[in-house]
């Protein structure tokens, strides 16, 4: 029965547009956007690291999107932000999406910034006064990346000590026994590595 009032019309989409054309320049839009909230919303903020600032290491093209690292006084992101718009996957603002990497699946969160646009991001350090300097949060970002481009990793990190899966050997007739929890810390400080050093 019609009542006089329009149909709902659901709502659109956002209207994406590439982060940047060169890993560069996208690092350079990201650094800038939150050096901006880090000197504004962020301002005096007891859980701010002083001695850290923002900065965006280790873009590249990934899968049709720039994947990287965001360091801030207060956490250290993976960032996902739009490259091929036929490659986002755009979720609710606040909601979440897996992405399956060579060392894992990571839960990636959906944020704006007016400044930035889309993004998504996936925690590893919060706070960050496990870091002393600028120049260790960065070799940590970059290890980081290494890693998750490393099958043999297996991090799987969804959380801290998220338990990594059994790893199954096709070629096997029972599957390997399950590795033992490994935390997003334990995971970047290179504890899969030593374990694998100890087998």
């Amino acid at each position: 029965m019609d009542d006089g009032r329009p149909a709902a019309v659901p709502a659109a989409p956002p209207v994406l547009r590439s982060a940047g054309a060169t890993a560069e320049e996208v690092a350079a839009r990201l650094t800038r956007a939150f050096a901006e909230i880090a000197n504004t919303r962020m301002a005096d903020v007891p859980f701010c690291n002083s001695a850290l600032q923002v900065e965006s290491v280790g873009f590249r093209s990934w899968d049709g999107r720039w994947l990287g690292v965001l360091i801030t006084p207060w956490c250290m992101n993976l960032m996902l932000l739009p490259q091929d718009h036929a490659a986002w996957r755009h979720v609710r603002y606040g909601d979440s999406q897996g992405y399956a990497l060579p060392a894992g699946v990571f839960e990636f969160i959906s944020a704006r910034e007016p400044l930035v646009g889309d993004y998504q991001s996936c925690s590893l350090f919060s706070p960050m006064f496990e870091f002393g300097d600028q120049e260790g949060a960065r070799l940590t970002a970059l290890a980081a990346l290494d890693a998750l481009f490393a099958k043999e990793t297996r991090a799987g990190v969804e959380g801290p000590g998220t338990p990594l899966g059994p790893i199954i050997d096709l070629k096997a007739e029972a599957p390997a026994p399950q590795r033992a929890t490994v935390s997003k810390r334990d995971f970047l400080r290179g504890r899969w590595r030593a374990e694998a050093d100890e087998a």
